[in-house]
């Protein structure tokens, strides 16, 4: 149980360091930002299919390609779904809604990410959880160190848009430790809930990995290709997946 809590707590806190990292960055220019958003967007697609998708099918049985596939689309749809359900998002930064409409736009865009980036921590953190709840320490501490590694870039790349939208550091990196929080509560879910944890888990991963396609198709590769940097962006987005692939393949 202590090894658990304390984990889930450092599981959780890989992505305060990585927003701590992400504010060295400050008022990156448009190439910069479309980077970082790119590099960001192929961690998030190595680690929506090789790291969510797939795995979501190695615990279903004879039914995973089902409910992998309703995952996915019902992911897709719900995050969908908020993004008509709740169009000012940007109402979270702080920002006057009059003096910062065009900003507001982009807030909207940007908190899609970073819900995303929340709703696939949570199965992450099961994933974890389970691990250590059926007492396979070892297992379980290469999955946490695998999901750590991972959080921390997460961190860097989802402080970097939220400021350069004009949210203030104190409220950006705060709710970068929501993000963070939210896989602490997943790992001890999972922890308490093994079987529970264990029934659910396929549905849970594939439907992670829906909402981070949904963001990584419609919001962020149109960002990214906005400003003239298409094929620096098309680079660092396989620079990203490169890496994410590397981590999974090391610590897998």
């Amino acid at each position: 149980m202590v090894i658990a809590l304390l984990t889930a707590l450092g599981v959780g806190g890989a992505t305060a360091v990585g927003a701590l990292l992400g504010l060295i960055i400050k008022n990156p220019s448009h190439k910069v930002s479309d980077a970082i958003l790119s590099f960001a967007a192929g961690i998030m697609l190595c680690a929506a299919t090789v790291g969510l998708i797939i795995p979501s099918l190695s615990y279903g049985g004879k039914t995973a390609i089902i409910f992998t596939i309703l995952g996915m689309v019902v992911g897709a749809f719900c995050l969908n779904l908020i993004d008509k359900v709740v169009p000012h998002l940007h109402k979270l930064s702080g920002l006057d809604d009059e003096k910062h409409p065009e900003k507001n736009k982009a807030l909207n865009k940007v908190m899609l990410f970073v819900i995303a980036i929340a709703i696939h921590n949570f199965p992450e953190g099961l994933a974890a959880g389970v691990g250590f709840g059926t007492e396979n320490i070892a297992h379980a501490l290469t999955i946490a160190g695998g999901i750590a590694l991972q959080n921390i870039p997460e961190g860097m790349v989802i402080i970097a848009p939220m400021l350069t939208t004009g949210m203030s550091k104190k409220r950006a990196v705060l709710i970068a430790l929501l993000t963070g929080l939210v896989e602490v509560v997943g790992t001890l879910l999972g922890y308490f809930a093994v079987s529970l944890s264990t029934a659910i888990l396929p549905f849970a991963l594939s439907f992670a990995g829906g909402t981070m396609l949904y963001v990584i198709s419609d919001e962020m590769i149109p960002e990214t290709h906005s400003h003239g940097n298409e094929r620096l962006a098309t680079y660092m987005l396989i620079v990203g997946y490169a890496v994410m692939l590397a981590l999974d393949f090391f610590l897998g």
